[in-house]
Formats: structure tokens, sequence, C-alpha cells
């Protein structure tokens, strides 16, 4: 009669009361969980039906041979407890379990199989990233002793102290940033009678006065760091000179766009930053370099000195003949040019045209009527209407012919039509 309540695999006959896998569309197909992974098909049923997971809940996730003998019903719970209450509320998760765990075993059984156990091996990391900082620590957290302590003195002088509001023994100027920030605690006092509401007012004047301190101190810092001080008196103008020679209008240009960094970096992380930046801008130019080398045939860097004095020699006869040609055509215009550039539409012709034209004998209003009705005729013809010659009685076989082959070599009309 016990076994009557039992069930067993249809397909190894195996005991799966606590556990099994039901078919949901075949009827009485209940599987273990090892035949249900192996895929066992019985009858009308095939591995690709759904199924549904019957269990009684007294099942022991970390096997018969764990300590404590913890149901997977009892697992569940301790999981909800610890998202519900959070780690460390063993009572209170104990209780949630149910009566048969006490606290102690809660925590050692957590403890155990959750964070020191195969699950949490494979689940917490050795190294937490992003773990949280504690600024309480006295350390130079912001809320550290560091807030109030006074850095060291500067190292300035008496009239320089003067001419800054400068109290060395204190650390402190005159006039502070933010000079009216002791305003918001000036007036406060603690009542017995106090409501909860003036409380967390009076609560968050506070934390508004410490956050205008910590700003003011990040100041005070920034201006040790950068060597502000001596840049506003005007002593560090040698400093800045660099060894190898002046700083350049680029470095200067490039140090002013950059300037909004200096206060979430360093003085030595700037000056690192700033350094590699220059050296990439000269990696980078040593590149195109070497590519524009590797373009013109060039693969060793002996030969790149040979091409490099020859391209700097061809360049400067290149610039010399330059010269030259330009002084040759300006004399040689204002003398060839001169038969026709006071007559009518001179400025409307190119260099070629003048030249054509003086060499042709003929008036720039001339050729600009016989250049306007080869065109047009031309473009008659390619739009396929017939265009009969009117070309000027003057024109001969030689001018026409000249003139023709200057508008086919300028691109004004095409070969065939010439």
């Amino acid at each position: 009669m016990a076994d009557l309540g039992k069930k067993y695999c249809v397909n190894c006959l195996a005991d799966v009361t606590n556990l099994r896998l039901r078919c949901t569309e075949c009827t009485d197909i209940d599987l273990c969980p090892e035949c249900f992974s192996a895929g066992a098909e019985i009858g009308n049923h095939r591995r690709w039906h759904g199924y549904q997971q019957v269990d009684g809940g007294r099942f022991s996730i970390w096997g018969p041979e764990a300590e404590g003998g913890w149901t997977s019903r009892e697992e569940q719970s301790l999981l909800d407890a610890i998202e519900q209450y959070g780690f460390g509320n063993w009572e209170d998760m104990a209780a949630h379990v149910g009566a048969s765990r006490s606290p102690q075993e809660v925590m050692e059984h957590y403890v155990t199989m959750y964070i020191h156990g195969n699950l949490g091996k494979a689940c917490i990391p050795d190294s937490i990233p992003n773990r949280v900082t504690d600024h309480t620590c006295p350390s130079g957290g912001p809320l550290s002793p560091s807030l109030t302590t006074p850095l060291p003195p500067l190292d300035i002088s008496l009239a320089e102290q003067q001419q800054l509001g400068y109290m060395p023994l204190r650390d402190d100027y005159e006039i502070e940033y933010d000079q009216d920030a002791e305003k918001l605690i000036s007036g406060l006092s603690v009542n017995y009678d106090d409501e909860d509401v003036e409380i967390e007012l009076k609560r968050a004047h506070v934390d508004m006065y410490v956050r205008k301190l910590r700003e003011r101190q990040r100041r005070k810092n920034i201006a040790r760091d950068y060597n502000l001080v001596p840049v506003f008196l005007g002593r560090d103008k040698k400093d800045k000179e660099k060894p190898g020679g002046k700083i350049t209008k680029e470095e200067k240009e490039q140090r002013v766009r950059l300037r909004a960094l200096c206060q979430f970096m360093a003085h030595r992380e700037f000056e690192d930053f700033f350094e590699n930046m220059h050296k990439e801008r000269a990696l980078r130019a040593k590149v195109r370099e070497l590519q524009r080398y590797r373009r013109n045939g060039i693969t060793r860097l002996k030969e790149s000195h040979e091409y490099d004095a020859a391209r700097q020699k061809r360049e400067k006869r290149k610039e010399n003949k330059s010269v030259v040609n330009s002084k040759r055509g300006k004399e040689g215009k204002e003398g060839e040019f001169a038969a026709i550039e006071n007559l009518a539409g001179f400025e409307l012709l190119s260099d070629r045209e003048k030249m054509l034209c003086s060499s042709l004998n003929l008036t720039p209003a001339r050729y600009l009527t016989v250049k306007t009705i080869i065109i047009k005729d031309h473009l008659q013809k390619r739009q396929g209407i017939p265009a009969k010659s009117r070309l000027p009685s003057y024109l001969d076989k030689v001018l026409k012919k000249r003139i023709l082959t200057f508008l086919t070599e300028s691109g004004w009309i095409s070969r065939d039509a010439s």
C-alpha cells in the first residue's frame, strides 16, 4: 500500500516521486531527469514535445550527501529571504524558511553552499570591480580630516602675502572662494522641540556648507599643484622657457584648448598627457613622410636623404624658372600685344587668344565674331539642325583653318566638327 503513491520513470522505472518531467502532449508519460536529458522516446512520445516539471519539493539540490538535508522548497525560501531581508538578518531569514531551521543553520548553510561552495566560486569573482570606496578613511577621502587640515604655507614673501591677502598660519585668504558660504550655518541652532522637517532642513544646510568647503579646498589643491600663485606673481617666466627652445605658437594654442582638463588631472598627469599628444603628432608626421617615400619607390633611409636633396634642388629650379618666365612674359606681352591692346574686345580675350590674334594680325572684335559663328554652327550640327556657313568675307581659308584648329585644341568644338 505504501507504493501506491509513488511514481516511476516509464523508460528506466526509477523512482521519480520527488522530481519528474511530465509530457504535456502525451498521457501518463513521466521521465526521470536522466532519461529526459538523454532524449528518451517511448510510443508516441517524442523528445520535442512540451514538458512540465513536477516537483514534490522534497528532493535535495546538493545531493543526498549534503549536510542538513535541505530540500528544494527550503532552498527557494532561503533565496527569497536573502533577497527580502538582506545578508546578515539570519533570524528573520530563519523565520521565513520555517521553524525547523535555526538562524545558525541558515547562516552556515548559506555561507557554505552559496559563498564558499562551487556556486559561489563560479559567480563571485576574486577581485570585485567598482567596489565602493570608504570615504570616511583618513587618507584623503571627502569626509576625512584632510578637509579641515591646512596645507603647508606657501613660500612667498611678506609683501606678496599682503598683495594676495594670504594668512600663512591658517592657509587662508581674506577673500575665499564663495565668501558667503558660512552664512548657510551661521544662524543654525538645534532645539529640542524641532520637528522632523526642520531637522532635515538644517541637515541640508550643513551638507551644502560641507560641499562648498570641499570645492574651496579642491581649488586650493589645484592652485598648489599647478603653481598658479607664482604664475599670478609673475615669478615663473624663466621656468616656462623650454631648454630646447621657445614654446611654439601651436603648443600654446593646444595648451589653451586643453586647459579645461586641468581640474580633472594632476599637474604631472597633464604634462605627460600633453607630451604624449606632442609625440603622437610627430609620429603621425613621420608616418606620412615615410608613406610618401614609399609611394615614390624609396625603401631605405639612405635613399630618402638623396631623394630629399634632389627634390629641393628640383623645386628651387622650378621656382627660379617660374620667376624668369614671369619676367619674360611680362616683358614680352607688353611689346607683343601693343598693336591690339587698345582695340575693342581686347579685355575679353585670354592670353592664348591674344597671341593668336596678334600672330594672325586679326582684331579682337573680328576674332570674337568668327568664334561666335563657328561655335553656334557647331552646336546646331550637334542638334541635327542644318546650318549654312555665314563666315565673313575677310576670313580666308588659312585664317579659318588656324582658328578652327585653335578652337579644337582649346576644347570649344569637337574634332569631328573641325
